[in-house]
């Protein structure tokens, strides 16, 4: 398929990023921020429209697999947002009695539909995840072979604790990260070599993406940025650029680089366009790549500025070149020794001037050149303070943001 290298998420951090994905909007226009816990008091507002809920309006049927984190209460569940079938976990599988440092959440259980199950989550089932994930997926598409259908599979690893079904333990040979990994592998292909064995590969679009970068504090379960700096829970690209692949045999160009920006927002308006449903009523920050999907000359991002919001606080904004970030605080493993065997190492936290970025020269963001290009800082920060305009900054709440929803009392 086709490989993005400058695909960016809304924020680096689970809830926010799965809020942005599902709606098309950035996670501060829809009230979500941060990595919502069991039993939170909010949720993605059952009022905006997710993906599921556009590919409805032409007859899709819908089904997500995995990892919800968008509210536990049932007012937010998948199958009150768009979707027919549900099964997975409502939040991060690292909400759990096990946790090494945390030992205040509750029973972790899966949920069906609606209906939470009475078997509590342990170890020996959270090895299975991944291909229980995958099953249902199969036998979605299976039964669903004759009609449109949106799969949403959000995989519960490779997030810490990391599990591997007996299948692949130690198959790798380079440790369990590697393990899971592969058994993630081996999920994709099984979706993909369904289609092509029900001959649906040339009518689908499958694409792979992440919601953030790897957790550093965890070491050898975390995964790596590469050249990227920094990881999950920042906003410098080791937190916000995820890998990204888009598969459609006869539609994409296969073995081909996309270098413009984009981004999981730009999901939900492209879907809709591509199935001929209409966009959202409310405002939306997503973009139509079609042009960029399909390899078109001279296609380019159709983002002139990108805001990065980190929790509520504006922290960078970027096209698809440059970057301007914004004076805040983050947390590095700068320094620090990471943990090993799942038990997390300790962050440092330092603080960030504002400086600019040339991403396509530096994409470690090592050297800030806004002395050589004012005018770029200049058109960067009239950017900014627009999105700050609409959306606001920390407790201010722009006109643009609308409430996340409340749990019913």
């Amino acid at each position: 398929g086709r490989r993005f290298t400058n695909f960016t998420v809304s924020s680096a951090v689970c809830s926010a990023s799965r809020a942005a994905l599902m709606t098309g909007c950035l996670h501060r226009r829809v009230d979500i921020s941060g990595a919502l816990g069991p039993r939170a008091p909010i949720g993605l507002n059952p009022d905006e429209e997710t993906i599921a809920e556009v590919c409805k309006k032409k007859d899709y049927a819908t089904a997500c697999f995995g990892k919800w984190h968008l509210g536990d209460a049932t007012e937010f569940l998948p199958l009150n947002q768009g979707f027919d079938e549900f099964f997975g976990l409502p939040y991060s599988n690292d909400m759990w009695p096990y946790h090494p440092e945390v030992k205040s959440f509750p029973d972790l259980q899966l949920i069906e539909g609606n209906r939470w199950h009475d078997e509590i989550v342990t170890p020996d089932i959270q090895k299975n995840l991944t291909t229980w994930y995958t099953e249902r997926a199969v036998q979605f598409i299976e039964t669903n072979k004759d009609r449109p259908f949106f799969l949403y599979l959000p995989h519960t690893m490779v997030h810490v604790p990391i599990y591997v079904s007996d299948k692949f333990a130690g198959k790798s040979g380079k440790g369990l990260f590697a393990d899971v990994v592969m058994e993630v592998d081996w999920s994709v292909g099984q979706i993909r070599d369904t289609l092509t064995r029900l001959n649906l590969d040339r009518n689908t679009l499958l694409v792979f993406t992440a919601d953030n970068g790897p957790w550093l504090s965890y070491g050898d379960h975390a995964g790596s940025a590469g050249p990227l700096r920094e990881g999950k829970g920042t906003s410098f690209e080791g937190g916000v650029r995820e890998p990204t692949i888009a598969w459609w045999p006869g539609r994409i160009p296969a073995n081909t680089e996309c270098d413009q920006l984009a981004s999981t927002i730009d999901l939900l308006p492209t879907v809709a366009r591509l199935i001929g449903a209409p966009l959202p009523e409310k405002k939306i920050d997503g973009k139509d790549i079609r042009p960029l999907l399909f390899g078109e000359k001279d296609a380019v991002s159709p983002h002139d500025a990108f805001p990065i919001y980190y929790e509520r606080q504006l922290q960078a904004i970027r096209d698809t070149r440059w970057k301007l970030v914004l004076p805040h605080q983050y947390r590095t493993m700068d320094g620090q020794a990471p943990g090993k065997d799942g038990v997390p190492g300790k962050y440092a936290y330092r603080k960030a001037s504002q400086a600019l970025y040339d991403l396509k020269n530096d994409v470690g963001e090592t050297t800030d050149c806004s002395a050589e290009y004012p005018e770029i800082v200049n058109r960067l920060q009239k950017a900014a303070e627009a999105v700050l305009a609409d959306l606001g900054n920390n407790d201010q709440k722009g006109p643009g943001v609308r409430p996340a929803g409340v749990v019913k009392k």
